[in-house]
């Protein structure tokens, strides 16, 4: 225990009780000095200085100065902006959502569509008077060319 508060102690008694100044230099060490640091040292790496020479260094260029803090009005805006844009993503998600289901239904009608066409089967329809009729095959093969369209787009 005794040896760790003499180590303790020697550590700080190594720090520099006079060092003024204190600054990170182009290397990354920490400096401990009683002189300014070199000329052209960036403000923000000056981590000591006494006040009076602190006051007299010049002040640090507009670029590194801090942005005021947002007004409320700013805020304000700021959320309804999230907000309305927030709306618009899920308006959009919710139409991206409903174009799916259709396509897919309508894909899905394509393939019954075709399995009918494709099926051998003697088809019938109604004309304009409600009358039954057998599809002929020339028909059929617009019909099934229409709907071979359509499967085309679909996945």
């Amino acid at each position: 225990m005794n040896r760790l508060f003499f180590l303790l102690l020697a550590a700080l008694a190594a720090t520099p009780a006079h060092a003024q100044y204190s600054w990170i230099d182009d290397h990354g060490t920490r400096v401990f000095s009683d002189r300014p640091p070199p000329p052209g040292t960036p403000q923000s790496r000056i981590l000591k200085a006494p006040r009076s020479a602190a006051t007299a260094e010049p002040a640090a260029p507009a670029a590194t100065a801090k942005p005021a803090a947002p007004t409320l009005a700013d805020r304000d805006a700021n959320f309804r902006k999230r907000a309305a844009d927030r709306d618009a993503d899920e308006r959009k998600a919710a139409d991206d959502a409903q174009r799916k289901a259709g396509d897919a239904a309508q894909c899905a009608a394509a393939r019954r569509s075709e399995a009918a066409l494709t099926s051998g089967v003697r088809l019938t329809d109604m004309d304009d008077k409600g009358q039954h009729y057998v599809v002929p095959d020339d028909e059929k093969a617009q019909r099934l060319a229409q709907v071979r369209r359509v499967l085309a787009g679909c996945r």
